[in-house]
């Protein structure tokens, strides 16, 4: 094969590719460090302000399985531009937002901006590169796939401790600038999605509306459940009535019409399916984990949010690092099952160690287990990937492309959705059990409680509380951070047990002899 299978004009638009998913990817996360600050600045309650990220989540995950189709009709070039200028003027008109309404309208719009983003950078990349190479476009999405949800918390906490909530928004600017500058120059329209009258179908009304509102009735569901009590909660229960009946519908639907929105044909296929299971899996444990450990180091190191995205780095760092040669070992023709299986391995070994934490876990213990997980990131991300979409090509490719993203979305939302319902229900069993013991009759209690009472003299000198106050909450606080440790372990055990399901897809995922060549439509 040459050495020269990329020319300038294709390095362009793997650069442009890249901007503009770190640009939707950082801003899906930079937010959460910002919300206490905005609270505080609008006036909000902690259920309102978490609307800015609810709204976006929803708006984001109904654009990805639809973004091919609104390409072809648009045309691709007209469409990812587009998408590009507008996710940056929602970003400044966020940052500019007078009030919560505006600020979370303007979200939404950035949300179904950003979602035609990410699938459709990771098409133009793949596109770049011959079959032989899939591999290394695989690394190269992956690790702005990485770097973003690392980067967001640690820019997030620093941009708003400097500049305010608001630069968390104005930020987005000069890159997005830049992504359309460069991508006017170079990218153009594949011949399946000029946008001319020739490529444009018959519009599929009632699948977008059926999508509409099964997805964003899901997402929303996901999204707000545990702290609406879940199905105690009227709207929770509508949201989950319309999830049970109009995705069903869509997917009938979407198998009568003519032209479809979302080819859902395609999961006939059993290496659409089953990656699409393992993207669903991998987005279970990658989302969940970020959603859990930093409420872990905040309690036991009393980390904020900038000392916990620093927490992140070096594990992004080693997947950064192995990535490429994942990607060599791809193009060397080594079985992506294999790589997938080592992935999936060290997945199990993060979640293993994450088991073994307690309230004295030192900063390194911790660190090991993100290592093992960085490791192991790379030998996923990657090989499925690469090895799906190598099978497709032109339009297929980016609804394939959608249909993975989408379900690394929906995993990462019902593993946030499960620990934070399964941290409320196992800390209140482990609270009562705990507190069956804490008595003063038992020795170890009343050793500790001695140990308060005589090490309080300064709070009863200037009259805060008395000497049995003091140590009663002291006891209390040891006894909530045993209660919180026994839930997170018990948690990761658990996920443990259900990431070794992901080896049954992996199993049933049966590749073709031959790729199929990956098409440079530029």
């Amino acid at each position: 094969m040459k050495a020269d299978f990329m020319n300038t004009k294709s390095k362009l638009i793997v650069l442009v590719a890249v901007m503009a998913s770190l640009l939707e990817i950082i801003d899906s996360s930079i937010v959460n460090v910002a919300l206490p600050t905005m609270m505080g600045n609008l006036g909000a309650t902690l259920e309102d302000i978490s609307m800015v990220i609810t709204g976006y989540a929803i708006a984001n995950a109904i654009i990805l399985p639809v973004s091919a189709w609104a390409g072809e009709r648009i045309g691709r070039r007209r469409y990812f531009l587009g998408c590009i200028g507008l996710f940056t003027l929602t970003s400044v008109a966020c940052g500019f937002a007078p009030n919560l309404y505006t600020l979370i309208f303007f979200r939404i719009l950035q949300g179904l901006a950003g979602g035609a983003l990410l699938p459709t950078s990771q098409t133009l990349i793949y596109e770049q590169f011959p079959k032989e190479k899939a591999g290394t476009a695989g690394a190269i999405f992956g690790m702005s796939v990485m770097i973003g949800p690392t980067l967001g918390p640690t820019l997030g906490g620093w941009l708003t401790d400097n500049f305010g909530w608001r630069s968390i928004f104005n930020v987005n600017l000069p890159m997005g600038i830049i992504a359309i500058l460069i991508g006017m120059a170079c990218i153009e329209n594949p011949a399946f999605a000029t946008g001319s009258k020739e490529n444009k179908k018959g519009f599929d009304t009632w699948g977008l509306v059926l999508l509409v509102l099964g997805i964003g009735s899901l997402q929303y569901m996901l999204e707000r459940g545990e702290s609406n009590d879940w199905f105690d909660s009227k709207v929770i229960s509508f949201c989950a009535f319309l999830t049970v009946v109009c995705l069903p519908l869509f997917v009938w639907w979407e198998t009568k019409v003519k032209d479809p929105i979302m080819n859902v044909r395609l999961f006939k296929n059993g290496i659409v399916a089953n990656g699409a299971a393992l993207q669903g899996m991998l987005g279970f444990f990658l989302y969940g984990l970020v959603f859990a450990l930093p409420v872990f180091v905040a309690q036991t190191f009393h980390y904020d949010a900038t000392q916990t995205g620093m927490l992140f780095i070096p594990g992004s760092i080693i997947t950064a690092m192995v990535m490429p040669f994942v990607g060599k070992a791809l193009g060397k023709g080594v079985n992506p099952k294999l790589l997938i299986s080592i992935g999936f391995i060290g997945v199990l070994g993060t979640l293993y160690a994450m088991t073994l934490l307690t309230p004295q876990s030192s900063k390194e213990q911790v660190l090991h287990a993100l290592y093992i997980r960085g490791f192991a990131m790379a030998f996923l991300f990657v090989p499925i990937n690469s090895s799906i979409l190598s099978q497709f090509s032109g339009i297929t490719m980016g609804q394939v492309s959608g249909m993975l993203n989408l379900f690394r979305q929906i995993g990462g939302s019902i593993g946030i959705a499960f620990i934070g319902t399964m941290m409320t229900k196992t800390g209140k069993q482990h609270y009562a059990d705990m507190t069956n013991n804490v008595t003063l009759l038992d020795h170890n209690t009343w050793s500790a409680y001695n140990q308060a009472m005589s090490g309080q003299k300064l709070s009863t000198s200037v009259g805060m509380a008395s000497k049995a106050q003091i140590a009663i909450r002291s006891i209390y606080g040891r006894v909530q951070a045993q209660v919180f440790v026994l839930s997170f372990r018990e948690i990761m055990f658990i996920i443990m047990i259900v990431m070794v399901f992901a080896f049954v897809p992996l199993y049933l995922l049966k590749f073709k002899e031959k790729t199929t060549k990956i098409v440079d439509s530029h």
